[in-house]
């Protein structure tokens, strides 16, 4: 078993009151759907540095390179819903 880590945190009421419902809609509890959140959060957070390494070292990606992207993403069933 992982440990875990206790931590108080602070949301937005309405914010707090969807978690509730889309997390419980989804069986999860409220601490799952946040690890999972964060997983994500932070998977995108790598990703971002890894582009940013990238365009240093060989140069901006085009809107041509860009778009080819984005359709191989949503092949892949990773794009923006």
């Amino acid at each position: 078993m992982s440990t875990v880590v206790k931590r108080s945190v602070s949301l937005p009421a309405p914010v707090f009151e969807e978690l509730e419902q889309q997390a419980a809609a989804a069986g999860l509890t409220v601490s799952a759907a946040l690890a999972e959140a964060t997983e994500f959060w932070l998977t995108v957070r790598r990703g971002l540095r890894s582009v940013r390494a990238w365009e240093r070292q060989h140069g901006a990606f085009t809107a041509e390179e860009l778009a080819a992207a984005d359709r191989q993403l949503d092949r892949s069933g990773v794009g923006l819903r």
